[in-house]
């Protein structure tokens, strides 16, 4: 079993419980391991690290935890790095879903104006913990999940050779929400997708053999007048058997616009303000078990449940104990998809192995997804660009190319009443 240093920037976040969860739980797959836990609030710090160091123990499992708020020092010497953080914290996701919606557009965390400025704040500090890895930690990957996971693997990979691979469980778990939906066991799903992060579109789909599509047709009539069943199910499920294609479940923002748009507009809070609201007691919860002998995390009381982050984990475990395995990944194309440009990082399936990971050739893109995804894959790469060395003028031709903000009066304005509001985060050739 791999014995290394890993790194987890985030450490301190109202996720970072159920990440050390998930890392104890494959613990026995790293024993001898040192997990250093890396934010800015020590308080919360030291609250994950009780809650991590008893977990290890009451289940036998070798991990040597710490915590600190020096990032670069935490960094020295790792071998692997995840990275999960959210610059200006939930207050800063509202105002990307606020301003927006006040100019008639979208907001939303990864998508249209909302999710540009969540690349900016999130591209400029990725830079300095790029700077870090490369000054103190020159043999470690990076695990990225950090929103959008695509913009910022896009920026790392194509200006520095520091090996990262963005991950999203998505591809997952979006096909066995509509198994579910359907009556159908998840299990036995044979799903493959490619594209963009939350863009990707499925070239396989299979259930037990038989093809799945054709089963969620059959189930699409009852399941629409099932209101137990979430909104975003039955739209996706509506989605899938129109198009012959499941398409990820983000891409509601765009091929059903108007109704989400209406629905935005109609709610009285932002996806960010119902989630500050459930915060406090996150924390209540995660106190409670750090004074426990055995702490059990709640998944109705864990912010992303008690097995956060998995996939990354999954990662590590397969390429330092060479697994030899494959998963959804989000990588540079290099010619794996033929109607993307090379250097554009694309999600598709990839083999993980000892030598890192090699992305899979599945074939041409659904024809029903290659007009949205080369117009998202051209603003992905602008919007890198200008949040990795761009200036203002950069940065709002790289968010008039976003289909969701392609007005230009109106990219401009929500630009500049954004780039405002988040100036602390943003460096200066961003703000003039």
């Amino acid at each position: 079993m791999a014995r290394i240093k890993l790194a987890y920037i985030g450490g301190g976040s109202t996720r970072a419980a159920g990440t050390v969860a998930s890392i104890i739980k494959q613990g026995d797959r790293f024993a001898g391991s040192e997990i250093v836990l890396i934010d800015l609030n020590p308080d919360r710090l030291a609250l994950v690290m009780r809650i991590a160091e008893k977990m290890a123990a009451c289940r036998g499992v070798d991990l040597r935890f710490s915590a600190t708020t020096d990032r670069r020092n935490g960094l020295t010497d790792c071998d692997a790095v995840l990275t999960s953080f959210r610059p200006g914290g939930f207050e800063a996701r509202h105002l990307d879903e606020s301003i927006p919606k006040k100019h008639g557009v979208i907001g939303q965390e990864t998508q249209g104006a909302g999710g540009f400025f969540m690349a900016l704040r999130s591209i400029t500090i990725m830079k300095g913990i790029v700077e870090d890895v490369q000054a103190v930690a020159p043999r470690a990957r990076i695990f990225n999940y950090t929103n959008p996971v695509n913009l910022v693997a896009q920026a790392v990979t194509q200006y520095t050779d520091v090996p990262l691979v963005s991950l999203c469980e998505g591809p997952i778990y979006g096909p066995e929400e509509l198994a579910h939906a359907a009556g159908l066991d998840p299990a036995l799903l044979d799903v493959a997708s490619i594209g963009l992060n939350h863009c990707s579109w499925s070239v396989r789909a299979r259930w037990n053999g038989e093809p799945f599509i054709p089963l969620l047709a059959k189930a699409l009539p009852r399941v629409e007048q099932d209101l137990s069943i979430k909104a975003i199910v039955r739209r996706m499920m509506r989605l899938a058997v129109e198009l012959g294609t499941i398409p990820n479940e983000y891409l509601m923002y765009y091929l059903l616009h108007r109704e989400v748009l209406a629905e935005e507009q109609a709610k009285a809070t932002t996806r960010s303000q119902d989630i500050m609201a459930m915060v406090p007691d996150y924390w209540r919860h995660y106190e409670e078990q750090a004074e426990r002998p055995c702490p059990e995390l709640d998944p109705l009381r864990s912010r992303g449940g008690i097995d956060e982050l998995e996939l990354a984990i999954d990662c590590m475990d397969a390429i330092y104990n060479d697994r030899k395995v494959t998963m959804p990944v989000n990588v540079p194309n290099r010619g794996v998809i033929p109607d993307l440009p090379d250097e554009v990082v694309v999600e598709t399936v990839g083999f993980v192995d000892r030598n890192g990971i090699a992305p899979l050739s599945l074939g041409r893109l659904p024809v029903p997804a290659r007009g949205i995804v080369g117009a998202l894959a051209n603003y992905q790469v602008l919007a890198a660009a200008a949040a990795w060395h761009g200036s203002r003028k950069d940065a709002i031709t790289a968010l008039v190319s976003n289909p969701l903000c392609s007005d230009l009066p109106t990219a401009i304005a929500v630009y500049d009443e954004l780039a405002a509001a988040h100036r602390q985060y943003l460096p200066e050739r961003l703000l003039t």
